[in-house]
Order: C-alpha cells, then sequence, then structure tokens
C-alpha cells in the first residue's frame, strides 16, 4: 500500500509541476501578445510626425553602383564614337570641298 501511495504522492507533484510549467507558458504568450499589440499601436502614433523611408540593404547599393558603372562605360562609348563620327564627317567635307574646287578650276 505504501507504495501505490508514493506513486500517487509522485503523480501529484508531477501534476503541481506541470501545472505551474501550463501557467507560465500562458503567462509568456499572454505577454508576447500585449508586446505585439503595443508595437502594432505605436507606428499609428507618430504616422503623421515622422515617417521613417525603410533604409537601403546593401544588395540595392550593389544594384545601383553597377547600374551607375554600366552607364558610364554606355556614355564613355557614346562619346567616342560621337568623335570618331566628327572626324570622319570632317574628313569627308574637306575631301569634297577639294573635289568641288578641282571641279571648278578644270571647267573652266
Amino acid at each position: 500500500m505504501s507504495d501505490a501511495l508514493e506513486k500517487a504522492e509522485a503523480a501529484a507533484r508531477e501534476a503541481a509541476t506541470d501545472t505551474a510549467a501550463v501557467q507560465i507558458a500562458m503567462a509568456a504568450i499572454e505577454l508576447a501578445k500585449a508586446a505585439q499589440q503595443q508595437a502594432q499601436a505605436a507606428p499609428q502614433h507618430h504616422q503623421c510626425e515622422h515617417q521613417h523611408k525603410p533604409r537601403r540593404s546593401a544588395g540595392e547599393w550593389l544594384g545601383i553602383a553597377c547600374a551607375v558603372c554600366v552607364g558610364g562605360v554606355g556614355i564613355a562609348f557614346a562619346s567616342i564614337a560621337l568623335a570618331i563620327l566628327g572626324g570622319t564627317a570632317a574628313i569627308v567635307v574637306l575631301v569634297l570641298r577639294s573635289m568641288w574646287t578641282d571641279y571648278q578650276r578644270k571647267g573652266r
């Protein structure tokens, strides 16, 4: 009979410990809910006064830097192409002018 009594006492202790653990867990859940509600309510009060924009991540800055580099290289190539085109146009104009003056002299 004492063996059954010891088992019953152990079961009662375990139930009391489980109850305390369950109560602590429930309190933690309630605390988390209250903190979440408070966090959601806080930004609504200051929304009109100060709006903070989210900061850019490192990946976004790297993408912007790559786009700027590609754009700079594109502008450089376009400048070189315009310089070559201008030089070619000048040479063509000089050759045509020379041909025109030769034609004018021989025509007389």
